[in-house]
């Protein structure tokens, strides 16, 4: 496995992380443990989960994810072993089923102390804000959505605030962002530095080979403010595995399950990208997961690179990755196939 640090801190991270928001829908506890017991024993220390999960969201598996890893935990002994992430949900119809209002100082105490029962845990070690109050282009959405982005205010001083009380008292340690904007990421940097307030160390937001927009501005603020992406959905939801060229739905995967959750990584663009990367995988002895995964685990702005399966072959070969380097020649041909069709699915 490769390290890094989480930006601004000592905490060490490995350059894959365990995505989880699978389990509790499409996996079973014994199934998430055996993925944690894996992972860990391939040099994974670093696990991403959410109050959320599992995904698609319902009332009846809310939470369902951090109880499962809490379970390990207690079974197992292994919370000094890991760094854990974890998120409180945004506002929105989405949530209805969580709590109403949005992020304030009310919201985030009760989703803290919630997930802090649920992960039988003392802190986390990484606290992030799932998504925005206000409405920003993610989730499918290619343009900023002007009309809508102010019907919730953004209130960061309150924010920040409520976390860093958290912090002072040792149940969290550190604090992120997820599916924010360059602008969004801007203005909690500016509020803490201001305030004297904890200042975001990551940011979570989408990246993959058929999804680039974070290089257009997000990239560079990573680089210039030393804020490190932790790369969500690197094979598109299962697109950029292959597995659904030409309308195929196989037997249980994601996207025969949920397509709607896959319905913005598949077009007509998408699709002549994917067979596009596929040839050069297969052209230098790849396959399409390893190039879609290794491009990704080789940029200077990511932190980590958030993987996630349903099957342990998927979880092998994903993990894996971090072996595969990617020659010149290949990281050449990606980007030829990059100018010809940028970012096809927002």
């Amino acid at each position: 496995m490769k390290y890094t640090t989480l930006p601004n801190t000592d905490i060490k991270v490995s350059k894959i992380c365990l995505g989880t928001m699978t389990w509790g829908r499409q996996n079973t506890e014994a199934e998430g443990h055996e993925q944690m017991d894996y992972a860990l024993e391939q040099g994974v220390n670093f696990f991403d989960t959410a109050e959320l999960y599992s995904v698609p969201a319902t009332p009846e598996t809310y939470g369902a994810t951090e109880k499962i890893i809490g379970s390990w935990f207690k079974k197992t002994g292994n919370r000094d072993k890991v760094v854990l992430a974890s998120k409180i949900a945004g506002g929105g119809d989405y949530t209805a089923h969580i709590r109403a209002g949005g992020l304030n100082k009310k919201n985030i105490a009760e989703a803290i102390e919630g997930s802090l029962q649920r992960l039988q845990t003392d802190y986390i070690d990484l606290y992030q804000l799932h998504w925005p109050n206000r409405g920003v282009n993610c989730f499918g959405v290619r343009d900023y959505p002007y009309k809508t982005s102010d019907q919730e205010a953004e209130n960061h001083v309150e924010i920040l605030e409520t976390l860093n009380d958290f912090i002072k008292q040792g149940k969290i340690k550190h604090v992120g962002l997820s599916n924010e904007t360059p602008w969004g990421t801007m203005k909690y940097l500016q509020t803490a530095e201001q305030h004297g307030l904890p200042r975001m160390v990551t940011i979570q937001n989408s990246y993959s080979l058929i999804h680039r927009g974070y290089e257009v501005g997000m990239s560079e603020v990573s680089m210039r403010e030393n804020i490190g992406l932790l790369a969500y959905s690197p094979l598109a939801q299962g697109v950029l595995t292959g597995k659904y060229i030409d309308g195929n739905a196989p037997e249980g995967a994601r996207g025969t399950l949920f397509p709607r959750f896959i319905a913005r990584y598949k077009n007509e663009g998408s699709e002549r990208a994917v067979l596009a990367y596929q040839k050069i995988a297969t052209t230098y002895g790849l396959t399409l997961t390893e190039l879609s995964l290794a491009y990704i685990n080789q940029l200077p702005f990511v932190t980590s690179n958030i993987i996630g399966a349903t099957k342990m072959s998927q979880l092998k070969e994903n993990i894996n990755s971090i072996h595969v380097e990617l020659s010149e020649d290949i990281l050449a041909e990606v980007e030829e196939v990059h100018k010809a069709i940028p970012n096809p699915a927002p």
